[in-house]
């Protein structure tokens, strides 16, 4: 359960979903509303959801505290994923620690200082974001790293494996850019390229870290077939990044932590908004209720499009696709190239 929980972000960041800015916009949801939505989740039953609060930034939420107390109190797990500004103090991690937060992620864009900070918009944000990582640590929380892979930056991802691993880093989630926001000024890769890059993640797996995708379904693809033995085609950008990470980690040092879960939009994902819409994910933009008057839980097992998506119901050669269950394609990314939130993902160079 992705919760938006304001837009107010003190960053610009040039690939943001959420087109966030300085202040709340009108109309997001007040305590009282936030209070009730987080009561709603009950009723989903066992095993809650896991509540991941994002934004914008979270912490830009002064009832930020009481929200997470009162989620805690009603049996839901809270992840947070906040801002690297002044706002991440220790004498913050310490009470997000002490009000039950267990994991937390930020967000690294690039192993360099020019690749990191060209996206971020911000002087000094990536020696701040590796200082942050290092006291997230520090303070016991399990610490996930988010990177963005464009064009470029894609040439530097085993550079950033290895800063994953010096700082303690529990988790990298790799995410492929879906044209929407601010994201639809940068530069998505091809087919052939995202099929490079999803093979070098099983491999940055063996290094110790959990490895999953967002927007980047097909991943999983290939950790079966590399789990079943099955090398799949690996082009120049692979052979580039598998000897860079070898060059940067060394042998690997573990078996394939990669994420095979078939979670993707609508299926195991939802999304709230700042203001309250429900969406199938974040980066579809398909308006299905708002939690000010329905039920989160209703519109989750019931509207129609999720269900769909549940079903693998595709178009395409996502429909054809023999692993539409396992993967199914982004619906986000079919959405923004086609209109069609259930058509085929052109992300993906598999041909069934």
């Amino acid at each position: 359960m992705f919760w938006e929980s304001t837009r107010a972000c003190g960053l610009a960041c040039a690939h943001c979903r959420a087109e966030a800015q300085p202040t709340p916009v009108p109309g997001e949801l007040t305590t009282d509303e936030s209070l009730r939505f987080i009561d709603s989740l009950a009723a989903f039953e066992k095993p809650s959801p896991i509540l991941v609060i994002t934004g914008g930034d979270a912490l830009m939420r002064p009832d930020l505290g009481e929200l997470v107390v009162h989620a805690k109190a009603n049996g839901v797990a809270v992840a947070l994923a906040p801002s690297v500004t002044p706002l991440l103090t220790d004498e913050r991690l310490v009470s997000l620690r002490a009000w039950g937060v267990k994991v937390a992620s930020l967000s690294l864009d690039g192993a360099s200082v020019s690749t990191h900070e060209t996206m971020r918009g911000i002087p000094g944000h990536f020696a701040a974001t590796i200082d942050a990582i290092d006291r997230l640590v520090a303070h016991g929380f399990v610490v996930q790293i988010n990177t963005v892979v464009t064009r470029d930056n894609v040439e530097e991802l085993p550079a950033v494996a290895r800063i994953l691993r010096e700082h303690g880093a529990s988790i990298w989630e790799v995410f492929f850019l879906v044209n929407v926001g601010r994201g639809t000024s940068m530069l998505e890769l091809g087919p052939e390229e995202n099929e490079d890059v999803c093979q070098f993640l099983y491999d940055a797996s063996q290094y110790g870290f959990v490895v999953r995708t967002v927007e980047g379904p097909m991943f999983r693809r290939v950790v079966r077939w590399r789990t079943d033995g099955i090398v799949g085609p690996k082009g120049a950008l692979y052979q580039r990044l598998a000897a860079g990470l070898v060059e940067q980690l060394g042998a690997p040092t573990s078996p394939s932590k990669a994420h095979t879960k078939g979670t993707r939009d609508g299926r195991g994902i939802v999304f709230v908004s700042s203001t309250g819409d429900i969406y199938p994910a974040g980066f579809l933009p398909i308006v299905l209720g708002n939690v000010k008057d329905a039920s989160i839980v209703d519109v989750y097992r019931n509207d129609p499009l999720l269900r769909r998506i549940r079903s693998a119901e595709f178009g395409g050669k996502c429909g054809r696709c023999e692993f539409r269950t396992l993967c199914g394609g982004s619906r986000s990314r079919a959405y923004s190239a086609t209109g069609d939130p259930l058509g085929e993902d052109p992300a993906c160079s598999f041909v069934p």
